[in-house]
């Protein structure tokens, strides 16, 4: 059967302020059978640790992607034109029950991962993450990991819970989830627990790119090393928004200063062309701490860049 490239609805088409709020308004549909990649929304903030939120963060997101066009003027990736793409709605979490809420993730991503698809989730918590990686690892066994992040989400436990938004990359490791030589960790930064926070990642064999490597230059030759030590098998990328600096992207959950720029962003998610991505998260938007919705179009863009990069677009 021929395969359906949906394609956005055009603004002359209908206003960019009507219509449903789908991701970059492409149609909404029930399945994923049939679809090289979706778009997915988790709205959870019951594992955030700080300011709550992030629930809203998938219907915000949407209604800021309303300006995204299907060319991508940079890079000439043109992602409609060759991959079949559609917004798949959202996952109906337990908002009582963190742990069921992880379970139910988990189960609704084997389903889309049963159809050969590429997720792309719009979040929610960085508490996502790991159901979605331990679906990944039933498809593709192990998988390299490109995480950006002010921080590494490697505590041991938050409050005595081995699970919550700042555990994530700990237990992926400690379940097998990872192919630790194949980890990059980029924009870590902040004040730690203890003096050795950044070390256990590195002691997995992650690598580690604080913040502070990153000040005041292009992130292109970073990303050719990234590359590098990533390749050589299926990738997941997993952007959480507070690696951006909040003078750029404050409606977040715990905001650290001296992070990422904008453009830098676009560097990274970019400088990810040519591997195998097999899905990808954009986390921790919480629209209510940025009332002018600019944290949600960084987001969306984001989220944007990351289909244009996947295995299959082509480009113009």
């Amino acid at each position: 059967m021929e395969k359906k490239l949906h394609q956005p609805l055009g603004g002359n088409e209908m206003p960019r302020f009507g219509g449903i709020a789908t991701m970059l308004r492409l149609p909404h549909l029930e399945s994923p059978a049939g679809l090289d990649a979706a778009f997915v929304g988790v709205p959870l903030d019951i594992g955030t640790s700080l300011r709550s939120g992030t629930r809203f963060g998938p219907r915000e997101i949407r209604a800021e992607s309303v300006m995204i066009r299907p060319y991508n003027m940079a890079t000439g990736a043109a992602p409609f034109d060759s991959l079949s793409v559609a917004d798949i709605g959202d996952v109906a979490i337990n908002t009582f029950n963190l742990l069921d809420a992880v379970r139910i993730i988990e189960e609704a991503y084997d389903g889309i991962l049963e159809h050969n698809v590429i997720p792309l989730t719009l979040g929610g918590d960085h508490t996502i993450t790991l159901p979605i990686l331990r679906a990944m690892k039933k498809r593709y066994g192990k998988v390299g990991l490109v995480h950006v992040d002010a921080h590494a989400d490697v505590n041991d436990h938050m409050f005595g819970e081995k699970i919550a938004h700042g555990t994530t990359f700990r237990r992926a490791v400690e379940e097998g989830l990872l192919d630790c030589n194949r980890v990059a960790q980029i924009g870590l930064r902040a004040q730690g627990y203890t003096a050795d926070d950044f070390n256990w990642s590195r002691e997995q064999g992650f690598r580690v790119v604080q913040a502070e490597e990153c000040w005041h230059t292009s992130l292109s030759p970073l990303m050719a090393e990234v590359r590098a030590k990533v390749q050589g098998g299926p990738v997941y990328l997993s952007f959480d928004i507070d690696g951006i600096d909040p003078a750029w992207a404050p409606g977040t959950g715990t905001p650290e200063i001296g992070g990422l720029t904008t453009i830098q962003a676009l560097e990274i998610i970019r400088g990810c062309h040519g591997l195998d991505l097999v899905g990808g998260d954009l986390v921790e938007v919480s629209p209510p701490y940025d009332t002018t919705g600019n944290t949600s179009l960084l987001g969306a863009n984001l989220l944007y860049e990351m289909l244009c990069v996947l295995p299959g677009v082509v480009r113009r």
